[in-house]
């Protein structure tokens, strides 16, 4: 582990082949704002898979990747006078400071819920910050992580559910009436325009639910996901060691080599 005087050296360095690549490379120099923007959000997801596997090597080389897109856009700002460097991190550390009163001031704060608490309380009075509570969502936050930003800020101001436990009965309520729109009479676009608007209630409720039982639904899926796609690429490679094609094989067959992938 390097110490602070090493980190300011490593960071400078970063800082300086920031600046020679925008001056002497053809594609670095020709980079915009709008070009980046796909690439960073590429870069976070990338960061964000890591994080999920927990693989620290890959974790520490992919937050390289996104700090190499911080510096680039500050370097672009520096290059038209309007921030650098400095100022981003001057404005993060100012808010730091002003958003931890319970730290660098009088306010008190005794666990991590009463910190959320008084966030958004903050955030309120923050000059140029939220004037709403819901304000300072991003419009572009994919839609599940948004549902549980969106109830943990409400549940901040005290509108949440007095007992977890009663989250459940609005599960069953949306799933039944998401059951009802299944068994109404046709097929047709209003009946798929309800249906998927009963499932979109669904799914905010049990995602409610996963907020109020500490548990990231996002993650909760992602974990899902990587297991559902161990156990299917174990069926595939049995499947070719026994000689066979996934399309000609039972479902009985494949749900025998599911039940195998369980057990590895």
């Amino acid at each position: 582990m390097s110490n602070r005087e090493e980190q300011l050296q490593a960071f400078g360095r970063l800082l300086d082949i920031m600046d020679e690549l925008r001056e002497k490379c053809p594609w670095d120099r020709k980079q915009t704002f709008d070009s980046l923007r796909q690439n960073t959000i590429e870069e976070t997801y990338e960061l964000a898979t890591a994080i999920s596997r927990h693989d620290m090597n890959e974790i520490s080389k992919e937050l390289g990747d996104v700090l190499l897109h911080v510096v680039f856009y500050a370097k672009m700002g520096s290059e038209t006078g309007e921030f650098d460097i400095a100022d981003v991190c001057n404005r993060i550390s100012d808010k730091l400071i002003f958003r931890h009163p319970h730290v660098y001031g009088e306010a008190a704060a005794q666990n991590a819920e009463e910190v959320s608490k008084l966030w958004e309380q903050v955030k309120l009075k923050e000059k140029g910050g939220n004037k709403t509570v819901l304000g300072g969502i991003p419009d572009s936050l994919p839609s599940l992580v948004k549902a549980y930003r969106i109830q943990d800020k409400v549940a901040n101001v005290g509108f949440d559910w007095e007992k977890k436990e009663d989250v459940w009965e609005k599960v069953k309520e949306e799933i039944g009436e998401f059951e009802a729109e299944l068994t109404s009479e046709g097929m047709n676009e209003l009946t798929n325009e309800r249906m998927t608007e009963e499932f979109g209630d669904l799914m905010f409720a049990l995602i409610n639910a996963a907020r109020l039982y500490k548990i990231k639904p996002d993650n909760a899926l992602e974990q899902t996901n990587l297991k559902f796609i161990k156990r299917f690429n174990y069926i595939e490679t049995r499947a070719k060691e026994m000689g066979r094609e996934l399309k000609d094989m039972s479902l009985d067959e494949m749900e025998a080599l599911w039940q195998e992938a369980k057990k590895v």
